[in-house]
């Protein structure tokens, strides 16, 4: 029995100090680094369409993140919102050379939005930046010609903010779990408008990515199959805000007692385009009003949002 208990002692003390040096090497290393491969694309043709419809998507997906109000311009900004990943700065998008991507070819942005590793240095993005994996090609060559344009937001800014210090759980999330995504092998198309379910779908996982503060946790979201992210709509994902505090992020299943199963599609567009709902206070930060969606696409995502498999999860909405 001594000697079992002995075994048994040596085998744990051999688990605790691997542990140990894993953790040790985790922290030390970082978020890793990948091979870089950007495939050679040709060069986005800007036209005034286009500027227009990628400033509409950036005013939706970009600008939290990386406007800073007091320049008015999309130089980034210290992302208080997701503490534990780190401390997070997001990077400066505007032209300038030395601290944008003023010097970036359209192939290097596209490789980067796409995959997330940085093609200059091999650095993966952990899911702070969200990757549009599934964005179709002219809704992507859209926000490069947006960042491209003569937009007062995006002109040359000299400013930098300090680099991203991740946390443990990021760097260790980074090797277990988050990985770089492949860059797409064929042509992604814009979806069908006239099928309103595959559009709003495209409008919900694909274009806005709804689905990452609306699931169980960041941790779980699957960002190659939105549908299998952990408590898919379900909300209950704890976001922080600008002023420290957090809120719980709500179901949007079409259950008819924890989610909006009850609520019409007017109801839906007023909480979406306004912060309006049906009971209850408004809706605050980090909801952001998306004002800038039409009657046609708001219809769309309703109408996909009825397919969502229901789960019953009353939020509170405070921590």
């Amino acid at each position: 029995m001594k000697k079992l208990l002995k075994i048994i002692g040596i085998i744990i003390l051999i688990v605790a100090v691997g542990g140990a040096g894993f953790a040790s090497f985790i922290a030390i290393r970082g978020v890793p680094k990948y091979e870089v491969n950007v495939p050679q694309v040709p060069d986005v043709k800007v036209t005034p369409e286009r500027v227009e419809r990628g400033a509409k998507m950036a005013a939706m997906l970009c600008q939290h993140c990386h406007m800073d109000g007091s320049k008015n311009a999309l130089t980034g900004k210290h992302m208080l919102e997701i503490p534990e990943f780190g401390v997070i700065n997001s990077r400066n998008i505007t032209n300038d050379p030395e601290y944008g991507i003023g010097k970036w070819t359209d192939s290097e942005l596209i490789y980067f939005i796409r995959t997330g590793i940085n093609p200059f240095t091999g650095q993966y993005v952990p899911p702070y930046m969200p990757k549009l994996i599934h964005l179709a090609d002219e809704d992507m060559n859209s926000i490069i010609a947006y960042l491209r344009s003569d937009r007062p937001e995006v002109q040359a800014v000299k400013s930098e903010l300090s680099p991203c210090e991740p946390s443990f759980l990021t760097k260790f999330l980074s090797f277990v779990a988050f990985k770089p995504f492949e860059y797409p092998k064929a042509p992604i198309p814009l979806p069908d408008t006239t099928n309103k379910v595959e559009w709003g779908k495209y409008l919900t996982l694909y274009q806005l990515e709804c689905y990452t503060c609306h699931s169980k946790s960041f941790e779980k979201m699957n960002m190659l199959e939105p549908e299998k992210s952990l408590g898919f709509f379900g909300g209950g994902n704890p976001i922080g805000t600008a002023d420290g505090s957090k809120i719980f992020s709500r179901n949007l299943t079409p259950d008819e007692e924890t989610g909006i199963g009850r609520w019409s599609e007017e109801q839906f567009m007023n909480a979406v385009r306004f912060g309006i709902v049906p009971k209850g206070p408004a809706l605050r930060p980090p909801m952001a009003p998306f004002v800038q969606l039409t009657d046609s696409e708001l219809s769309a995502i309703y109408a996909y949002m009825q397919t969502v498999p229901k789960i019953s999860n009353k939020v509170d909405r405070g921590i």
